[in-house]
């Protein structure tokens, strides 16, 4: 049996954001041998710096996080109806490396968000940001946790029925898609 690696990645920066527990409950049901959580603590793209220095550091390494995980999560906010400008930006930076290495990866996204529709635009966003991408992009079930601060537990874990079998159901179709 093969090793299996999971990429996390948070549009939230904050440590103890929805979207980060979110993720972590997702790694709960995947069951990773490995788990990554990639920093999005990334300069903001400027082709002048680019130019100037090349890829940053932290860009290569998320670049290569994504090359050589088996399958990717994303986890996101929504932001004035759309994905956060953190996501954006890695999404930006990352199309800047060389290769793809979105390419025929599988990744599985999901929202939390303290609306009630649970990060249904960002989804929606998010999808056509990947586009260009070439992703083995899931199409679902769709994973929108609404009213995020009253669906988490002092643990961090899922307390609503519906998003816990939805989240399942996503993180089994993703393990499926890695091939694991």
């Amino acid at each position: 049996m093969t090793q299996t690696t999971l990429l996390g990645i948070s549009g939230a920066l904050r440590r103890d954001s929805y979207n980060r527990k979110l993720l972590h409950e997702a790694t709960r049901h995947f069951g990773p041998d490995n788990f990554v959580e990639a920093d999005l603590r990334l300069p903001l793209y400027d082709g002048d710096l680019e130019t100037a220095e090349g890829i940053p550091a932290p860009v290569q390494r998320l670049a290569d996080q994504i090359a050589a995980a088996d399958a990717v999560v994303i986890s996101g906010p929504e932001y004035n109806k759309s994905i956060s400008g953190v996501l954006k930006n890695a999404l930006d930076w990352v199309s800047r490396t060389d290769g793809n290495p979105w390419r025929d990866k599988p990744v599985a996204i999901m929202a939390a968000t303290g609306g009630r529709a649970g990060g249904e635009r960002t989804q929606f966003a998010l999808r056509l940001c990947m586009v260009p991408f070439r992703p083995r992009l899931l199409m679902g079930p769709e994973v929108l946790v609404g009213g995020a601060k009253d669906q988490f537990d002092e643990y961090g874990r899922l307390t609503n029925p519906r998003y816990e079998t939805a989240l399942k159901t996503l993180m089994q179709a993703l393990r499926a898609e890695a091939g694991s």
